[in-house]
């Protein structure tokens, strides 16, 4: 008897005491739903969704730790190579700034949002956070400079980022650009207009 036969003959036997499912419960009841959620239930859904507002879509599940010595970047689509050079260069001012230095990673993540919608709605652009850097990968200041790189990139209010040069901070320290807020853009144009005659 060939190898073949005999390993076909070991699966029959493991495979002896297997029945098929029923057809009907391999399927979903649709007839049968699900109860209401009571008050104190949506009470507490309401309680986390005003807790966490602005934060749901910050994710600290996982992230890709980049290397302690490598800069961070970013840009959105539309946005010129010129710009964020500028960026780098500490070409804008600082119009604010954020400290994250030695807080926990949940902090950092509770922080974030309302530092970067607070500085969209005063029409601020150019903002830098302070994160710090280690030497090791897995290093506390290494992990949130990875996250923040993933957590900016989710802010439709966040058109670029790099790492700051060395007088602002260098890695442990990162510029953010912001994209205009529909307030400024109209007093840009307006300003324009206004040149134009």
């Amino acid at each position: 008897m060939g190898q073949a036969n005999h390993d076909d003959e070991d699966f029959r036997a493991l495979m002896a005491d297997v029945r098929p499912l029923r057809r009907t419960t391999n399927r979903a009841d649709p007839g049968r739903r699900c109860p209401e959620p009571s008050e104190a239930q949506l009470a507490r859904r309401l309680s986390a969704a005003a807790e966490g507002e602005g934060r749901d879509f910050l994710s600290d599940d996982f992230v890709e730790l980049i290397a302690p010595f490598d800069p961070l970047a970013f840009r959105r689509d539309g946005i010129q190579q010129a710009v964020v050079e500028r960026l780098r260069h500490g070409g804008y001012p600082v119009q604010a700034s954020l400290h994250l230095l030695r807080r926990p990673l949940t902090e950092c993540r509770g922080l974030l949002p309302a530092f970067i919608r607070e500085a969209y709605a005063h029409d601020l652009r150019s903002v830098l956070i302070v994160h710090g850097r280690g030497r090791e990968i897995d290093s506390p200041p290494n992990v949130l400079r990875s996250y923040l790189a993933k957590w900016l990139a989710a802010f439709d209010e966040v058109q670029a980022f790099v790492s700051a040069g060395q007088s602002e901070g260098g890695l442990g320290a990162t510029w953010v650009m912001l994209r205009k807020s529909p307030r400024a853009r109209a007093a840009n144009r307006e300003r324009q207009q206004k040149r134009r005659g």
